[in-house]
Order: C-alpha cells, then structure tokens, then sequence
C-alpha cells in the first residue's frame, strides 16, 4: 500500500509541480483578464455614448446592452481560448478537437443563418442608435412604442396594448416617429368663398396661443403656424398647417390644435366644408 502511494505520489507531484501549476496561471490569467477588459469596455462604451452633459434613459440602456454585448463575447473568447490551453496542458491533441469544432460551427452556421442574421441586425441597430426605448417606430408597417430591445428582437407595444415581438433579421425599414422632435402635420379644409388672409390670421394666432398657453408650452418646440395652400380639392381649399413638438407628441398637440381651430373658425365664420350630394328627381308627367 505504502509502495503504490509512493508511486503515485513521484507521478502526481511533478506533474502538479509543471503542468499543474501551469493550468492555474492560465486559470487566473483568464480571470483577471475577463475582469479587466470588462472594466474597460464598460468604461469606454460609456464615454462614447454618454459623453454628453444630457443623458436621457435610453442613452443608459443602449449602453447597458452594447457593454453586455462585448463583455460577453470577451468572456467567451477568453473561456474558450483557456479551454484549448489547459487542453494541451493535459496531454489532449487540441489539432482534432480545433478540426471538429470548426465542422460543427460550420454546421451551426448552417442551421442557425436566420438567427445569426438577427444577431448582426441588432448588433447594427444599436451601434447606430436608430431607435431606442421609449422611441415610437414603424417597423415595416407594425406601429408602436418600443419596451425593450435585445441583440435579436425589439419588442413594440401599440395603443391597443398589444405587444409585438419582432427579430431583427425581419426588418427591411425603421422608421422612428419621435426622434430629437416630432412635427404637426395637418391639413385643414376651407370654403373657397373663405378669404384667405384671414384664415391665415386667425391660423397663426391659434398656433402662437397653443404654444404659449402653460400646459401646452412644454410640449411645443415651434408654434403651428400656415405654410401654404395645399390643395384645391372639389369642394374645398385645402392650407397646410405645420409645427414641431417634443419627440412624440406630435398626435397630442394636433389634437388640440384641431379642437382649437374648430371652435376659432366657427367664432369668426370660416366654413370647413363637406362633400354634398344633390340628388335631382325627374317629374312625372
């Protein structure tokens, strides 16, 4: 008994005395690195988004996801290049493990293309920062809010409530409806008996009202105010009517602007117009 533990002992020291204390340099090694590298990326994903005296909330997640993003493709990097190192250390002929490996990413390659393709899409959508939460978007003709966005799917709420989970591999057009501003875009009808100086007055003064009024100020970049006749449609003169407003209240102060207007124009006689049909009956003889 004495004899086998002797042995065991000549074969297991040495070999903890070389390789073993090998394998837990690299081990540390790895650690540390993992450690340090995710303090960095993290510092410097934060300066290059947040470098601005005014960060918004969406700023801080869009830096949260990408500093999740590059810390774990470090970890995975560094844990499988330590994997291959305490491989070789253990007398494994890491030629054939590297050879089969790349097979079977070939094949996952294969079979996971479409997941993959979200993955690079994402990755896209948050380096340049289309859109992020809290944003209103289009996502090629789905509508709503954004509640969250990961390297694969955005998730949208629409004002139904419903949630839509969308991969980002799918999206063929973002269109972001509330980003730095939002404008007022509206078209309204008139008489063409109207005189138009005066709707364009009164136009005008309804919009610099709106903008200055306290509950609506804080909403209102600049005041709505007459562009240009639009349009000369059969039974109206259509003038368009434009503003910008904080990023996504856009709907609400239209709104009131429409709200507004109608009450104006009804005040000083502007007619707003619409269709009639006149219908003639023939007289029997």
């Amino acid at each position: 008994m004495k004899e086998q533990i002797t042995t065991w002992s000549k074969l297991i020291i040495p070999w903890l005395l070389t390789h073993g204390i090998k394998i837990m340099v690299i081990i540390i090694c790895i650690w540390v690195l993992i450690i340090v590298l995710k303090k960095i990326i993290e510092k410097s994903v934060r300066i290059a988004i947040t470098s601005n005296s005014k960060v918004k909330d969406s700023d801080k997640k869009r830096a949260d996801t990408l500093v999740g993003i590059f810390s774990g493709l470090n970890k995975i990097v560094l844990v499988v290049i330590a994997v291959f190192m305490v491989l070789s250390e253990l007398g494994f002929d890491i030629g054939p493990v590297l050879a089969g490996a790349g097979i079977v990413g070939l094949a996952v390659g294969f079979g996971g293309q479409y997941l993959i393709k979200d993955f690079l899409s994402g990755f896209f959508i948050i380096i340049e920062n289309q859109y992020s939460v809290g944003d209103i978007v289009d996502l090629d003709g789905t509508s709503g809010v954004v509640e969250d966005i990961s390297l694969r799917m955005t998730t949208l709420r629409n004002l139904d409530g419903t949630v839509h989970h969308i991969p980002h591999g799918t999206i063929q057009r973002a269109s972001n409806l509330s980003k730095k501003f939002s404008r007022v875009n509206l078209n309204v009808g008139i008489s063409y008996s109207s005189d138009i100086e005066k709707v364009i007055t009164v136009v005008n003064k309804i919009g610099k009202e709106l903008a200055e009024d306290p509950e609506w100020r804080n909403f209102i970049k600049t005041a709505p105010q007459f562009l240009r006749v639009d349009d000369f449609a059969d039974s109206s003169i259509n003038i368009k009517i434009v503003g910008e407003t904080r990023p996504g209240k856009q709907w609400t102060v239209t709104g009131e602007l429409r709200k507004r207007i109608k009450i104006a124009f009804d005040n000083e006689g502007i007619e707003i117009p619409f269709p009639q049909v006149v219908i003639h009956s023939s007289k029997k003889k």
